[in-house]
């Protein structure tokens, strides 16, 4: 009879696991670890998968380490990965046992197999066990100057895995130095993906404390480096083509004509199949060209046709996030998306957070001559089985009647919701009734008549019956029935949940008391009693309030409660532009979905260095780093320059160009050329071929303004020329957040001051980026601003020109309270000897502020 073989005699895996079928386990390896019987692999193979599937429900097989690296040594690849697998899970929590593993691991680092040598060294540096640093470092240097690719790819994600256990280790040995060198020429894309994926994220944790590796991460951005993998995007797997289009936001381009290189030459991006490299590009595509209105406007006309087409193929989840990138730029710029209304019509296959998502696009862009259409498709969707949708919809057509878009059309469809006697529906109306009647006041005869004939008893929701009694109060002399409406309701006051429905029926029945007093005097009476018998403070109060201004004066209360009422123009919008602006400059983000900028959702031990520092408070920083953004960026050009004509682009703009795009020093006096807009690119660049990288453009120059402001008055004393300082700043400065942060922390403040503003510098100061243009042209930067009018607050910093690069700066906090004109000053510097003479420079720079 033969035998029973050793898979016969064990458990299933799903069957529950104890100490006896470990124990079993791990004499069955030892039998195994030494033989070499034909079958044996597959033995081995039937063994381990036990054991990871009883590792992965749980159970501690943390005993049968030293087994499963002694039947580690084996060609059988799968046998390998089950074993490395094993390894890698119990090391982190026995790193006493991972020292077993080290020499089968480091003997298959030297396999003939490239397969076999990429999966050890990859364990090798999943250990993640800081003993064990030093067996690193060789496999590692091996691996990046691996024949194979594969290994190579390995390598390159192992020196960040090293990095994140020992950075010391990682960057005396030199490895971010041989990530570059393979950055730049190796000849496999993938290797290259992973040498920058990791030379980002190194650099970037060494750049909060080392100046060297700040300056490296310039280097990235530096013109050869952009250029070579722009070349070769083709060859990119998408995850990698982001990661690149991300890294070239980054970069400032010298001239115009790069700009226009790198959008042709990425042309073809728009058209991927991938959602992601589309969103990236447009990213790119939008960052480059923010300050180039006619550019701009071209842009968002291209992009339109790519976005449309992800919406409307691909996954629900995929069309929300592009519709949600979308649903941002059509706020921006509505009238060029107004003629694509269509696309954004509900399919019944949609999930309702996409409908949901449309119903506000189609809100948006609704204009004179698509309102029509739209809220007859609207009105369709109020029928809806989903609640919410049929919901939203109300409110959509409500949201367009406010946007003054052929509002009698408008009114006649809100007026018929009432009559669907569908309750949620008749609360959506009601809260839009009020808010139209509150815009449109000739419109409440029509109105009036028809929210009439609503029952109290029909509308349960707080909002709604707020805004029935906020009617019946603000029109009772029209309402015939409105005294004993508000009557009945005040009888039921102690049935009644909502503060904010006795709130407003305090004052909907005082009002009504005003026009029809023998109706209502005694409904007043006991709405006064119910209120002062309020357990809520807010009823209470405004009882107390109301009772005793009617003793002293029923005229004078009169006019304090119900005064003549101006038709309100705009409703408070939810968000203001400032954050509309950060979601905009975080585009291809979760900010976008999310609607709140990045601060408001990441913990605060993941926020960018500079954001909230406790000094700086919340500031919204031009752009992520100032290294890499653009000085376009701090104009107060927007999309809404798309919408006007010729003259008044200029006439808005004033001075600001767009001649100059270096970095730091924009001429912003008018000296500078004007950019010359085209209609279609350039065709120096045709999609697909190769950009040739041109010699580095010289720096722009700067003029210094110099005239004095006259005592015109000749009330004081004679203002002459002030003398300039001996010290000088460098026009070219730049300084990325993370090191301004920790220079504030650092270094002491060297002198306080206030100055006072000038009568014309006081009035130009209406927004942040007027006072940062005027302080760059004398070579001091903003990094960050912040405020409206009177208080604003900026930080802004300068280098003494003599200095070398990382030293001799200049940090300085300045706040400025326009109604007082003055500005409190507040200095840090490296040179403490010279913060006298800065202090003079940055007081002559505000000084001239609104002269010129």
């Amino acid at each position: 009879m033969a035998p029973q073989t050793q898979s016969q005699r064990l458990p299933p895996p799903s069957q529950p696991s104890g100490k006896g079928e470990v124990g079993e386990l791990k004499m069955q390896l030892r039998q195994l670890a030494g033989s070499r019987a034909p079958g044996v692999e597959d033995l081995k193979r039937e063994l381990y998968k036990k054991v990871i599937s009883y590792m992965t429900v749980g159970i501690d097989v943390s005993s049968l380490f030293s087994e499963m690296v002694m039947c580690s040594a084996t060609s059988d690849i799968v046998l390998k990965k089950m074993c490395y697998l094993y390894v890698g899970n119990y090391a982190r929590v026995h790193p006493d046992l991972a020292l077993l593993t080290i020499n089968f691991l480091l003997k298959d680092c030297q396999d003939d197999d490239p397969m076999i040598r990429g999966l050890a060294l990859r364990s090798l540096c999943s250990l993640s066990v800081k003993n064990l640093v030093e067996y690193l470092v060789g496999p590692l240097r091996a691996g990046l100057q691996d024949s194979n690719s594969y290994v190579r790819t390995v390598a390159a994600i192992g020196v960040l895995k090293l990095y994140h256990i020992s950075p010391t280790t990682c960057t005396e040995s030199d490895f971010p130095v041989a990530l570059k060198a393979l950055l730049l020429h190796d000849p496999d894309a993938q290797v290259v993906a992973n040498c920058l994926s990791s030379l980002q994220e190194i650099l970037t944790l060494e750049g909060n404390s080392s100046e060297e590796a700040s300056k490296e991460k310039e280097l990235l951005l530096s013109k050869p480096v952009i250029y070579a993998l722009l070349n070769r995007i083709r060859e990119f797997s998408e995850w990698a083509q982001c990661l690149i289009l991300d890294l070239v936001v980054k970069y400032i381009p010298s001239e115009s004509s790069e700009i226009f290189d790198i959008m042709n030459l990425l042309e073809d991006r728009l058209q991927h199949a991938n959602s992601a490299v589309v969103l990236a590009t447009i990213n790119l595509f939008l960052h480059l060209t923010i300050s180039m209105a006619d550019v701009h406007q071209q842009v968002y006309e291209r992009i339109k046709a790519p976005l449309l087409t992800l919406v409307s193929s691909g996954s629900p989840e995929q069309s929300y996030a592009v519709l949600s990138h979308l649903h941002l730029l059509v706020t921006r710029a509505p009238i060029l998306f107004s003629s694509d209304y269509k696309h954004f019509y509900c399919r019944y296959s949609d999930p309702s957070y996409v409908k949901k998502l449309k119903l506000e696009m189609l809100t948006a862009v609704a204009n004179e001559s698509n309102t029509y259409d739209i809220v007859t498709e609207l009105s369709e969707y109020a029928a809806n089985v989903d609640v919410a949708i049929a919901r939203e919809s109300v409110r959509a057509v409500g949201q367009i009647a406010l946007q003054q878009y052929d509002v009698n059309a408008i009114v006649d469809r809100l007026l018929q919701f009432l009559e669907m006697e569908k309750d949620y529906i008749t609360a959506e109306t009601l809260v839009l009734v009020k808010d139209l009647l509150r815009k449109y006041p000739q419109w409440s005869h029509d109105c009036i008549a028809v929210v009439g004939n609503v029952s109290s008893s029909n509308v349960p929701e707080p909002k709604a019956k707020a805004a029935l009694v906020w009617m019946l109060g603000e029109y009772s002399q029209d309402m015939l029935d409105a005294p004993y409406v508000l009557e009945s309701l005040i009888d039921s006051w102690d049935e009644e949940d909502s503060a904010e429905v006795r709130l407003h029926l305090l004052t909907a029945v005082t009002k009504c008391f005003f026009k029809r007093p023998p109706e209502t005097q005694k409904a007043l009476g006991a709405a006064l009693a119910a209120g002062l018998a309020d357990a809520h403070q807010d009823v209470h109060d405004r009882a107390l309030f109301y009772y005793r201004l009617l003793q002293h004066d029923v005229s004078i209360a009169e006019r304090v409660i119900n005064p003549p009422k101006q038709a309100v123009s705009v409703f408070a919008d939810t968000q203001n532009s400032e954050v509309k602006d950060r979601i905009f400059d975080e585009f291809n983000s979760l900010s976008v979905i999310y609607r709140e900028p990045s601060y408001m959702f990441i913990d605060k031990e993941h926020r960018g260095p500079f954001e909230f520092s406790e000094d700086m408070g919340s500031l919204a920083t031009t752009t992520g780093s100032a290294a890499n953004a653009l000085p376009s960026q701090r104009v107060e050009a927007t999309d809404n320059d798309l919408l006007l004509s010729a003259s008044e682009k200029e006439e808005s703009r004033g001075h600001a160009t767009n001649g100059s795009l270096s970095y730091n020093a924009p001429d912003y006096n008018g000296s500078s050329t004007a950019f010359v807009s085209r209609s279609t690119y350039p065709t120096t660049v045709r999609p697909g071929s190769e950009i040739a990288v041109p010699n580095a453009a010289p720096p722009v120059s700067i003029q210094q303004a110099s005239s004095g402001i006259d005592d015109l008055l000749g009330l004081g004393p004679v203002m002459t020329e002030p003398q300039i300082p001996a010290l000088k700043l460098s026009p070219k400065t730049t300084l990325d957040p993370a090191t301004f942060q920790r220079k504030w922390g650092q270094l002491p403040v060297a002198l306080t001051q206030e100055y006072s503003l000038t009568a014309q510098g006081t009035a130009a100061l209406t927004s942040p980026q007027i006072l940062l243009r005027h302080m760059q042209v004398h070579s001091i930067q903003c990094i960050a601003s912040g405020g409206q009018a009177p208080n604003f607050k900026f930080f802004f910093f300068a280098q003494n020109s003599d200095a070398p690069s990382g030293a001799g700066l200049f940090l300085v906090e300045c706040l400025v309270n326009t109604s007082s004109s003055k500005a409190h000053v507040k200095v840090k510097a490296d040179e403490t000897s010279l913060s006298q003479d800065f202090a003079e420079l940055f007081q002559s720079a505000l000084e001239k502020f609104g002269s010129s």
